[in-house]
């Protein structure tokens, strides 16, 4: 089915209990136009997409997109990026990066290249906005311990990309979800991982989360003491410059310049190079540098703890019918780091004497 013509159809069919102002009337049409007249032959248009799992009534002033994304960013997961890690747990400054702000900076960022190749900058934004939603307490450590032990009980791994497609399909709104566009839910589910988003603005994403928590986490790294940036590799630096701005905005003209050539979201050989460069060099020395290994270690007793709670006390787990382990995975992998620590304590510390 013609998307354009589905909608027109819709609209037209309440018009009579819900008469539309002159800007709602017209808005349809003027998009639809907008996006012949200015977006890239390969760009996604809002006639293209393949719809939402469950049919609903167009908005009169919002494309599909715009709505997606209204609703990730009202969403509740959404709201508790800002208590999740992105490199350094529970931080105690007021600057370091968390969920959240990683995922307003990848956003801005992916928009910008979708704005300069002509592609479809709502649907960049809303997949970008929804890429990190299903994380974990405590960062890629608290990952790592969640899908380790859930390995142990059932045999399958945790994934965030996965969880971050169950929090938009089936746990946001009591059980509900937010019910995307299928556009918006295949760029979430591979914005990491060996699968290619189907559409190149999920695979800017794609690219540009790499950009920005490679050149952020160093930034971070810096300013806790942990890395003095000297110790950079040189090669990847006298690429992409001495800072984290430089390095990004380097490694964005690259993209763009070579996508715009090909006709697809690609980088060049030698600045693809240089960012894997500087992520192997962050995962050798600081994610999973020595010096962290005792608080590593803590983290995955705080996770793996509560996970054989709930195991032993489904009683405490909101209601659902789905198997026990799901639940206890929903739950835990919901939990902001701050939560985590409180839920642990309660369950495993001894209450202070009051006398």
């Amino acid at each position: 089915m013609d998307y354009a013509v589905g909608v027109k159809d819709a609209i037209a069919a309440e018009r009579e209990e819900a008469p539309a102002g002159p800007v709602a009337e017209g808005f349809l049409e003027r998009l639809l136009d907008e996006e012949d007249r200015r977006l890239a032959p390969w760009a996604t248009r809002t006639r293209d997409t393949l719809g939402r799992a469950h049919p609903e009534e167009p908005c009169r002033l919002r494309a599909p997109y715009q709505r997606d994304r209204d609703r990730i960013v009202h969403s509740k997961a959404f709201r508790r990026l800002k208590h999740k890690t992105q490199v350094f747990i529970a931080p105690e400054g007021d600057h370091f990066r968390t969920r959240l702000t990683h995922t307003l900076e990848v956003t801005g960022i992916a928009r910008a290249v979708a704005r300069a190749l002509g592609l479809n900058e709502d649907l960049t934004e809303a997949i970008a906005l929804g890429h990190d939603l299903g994380h974990p307490p405590f960062g890629h450590t608290g990952e790592e311990a969640l899908s380790d032990i859930l390995e142990e009980r059932t045999g399958a791994r945790f994934r965030h990309n996965e969880h971050s497609l169950r929090m938009v399909e089936r746990l946001e709104r009591d059980g509900r979800g937010l019910n995307l566009t299928d556009e918006v839910r295949d760029g979430i589910l591979n914005h990491t991982g060996p699968t290619a988003p189907r559409t190149p603005e999920g695979r800017i994403v794609k690219l540009v989360d790499r950009f920005g928590y490679v050149n952020h986490d160093i930034d971070d790294a810096v300013r806790a003491g942990v890395l003095d940036p000297a110790r950079l590799p040189a090669g990847p630096v006298a690429l992409l410059g001495s800072t984290a701005a430089r390095r990004i905005d380097a490694l964005v003209h690259d993209l763009v310049e070579e996508s715009a050539r090909v006709g697809d979201i690609r980088q060049t050989a030698p600045y693809a190079e240089a960012l894997l460069g500087l992520r192997a060099f962050m995962f050798e020395e600081v994610y999973l540098r020595p010096e962290t290994e005792t608080e590593r270690d803590r983290i995955r007793n705080v996770v793996q703890s509560l996970f054989g709670w709930f195991l032993d006390h489904p009683d405490e787990l909101p209601p659902s019918d789905d198997p026990l382990e799901t639940r206890v995975v929903d739950h835990v992998a919901g939990m902001t780091d701050r939560y985590a620590l409180r839920a642990y304590r309660e369950r495993f510390e001894p209450s202070a004497w009051r006398f």
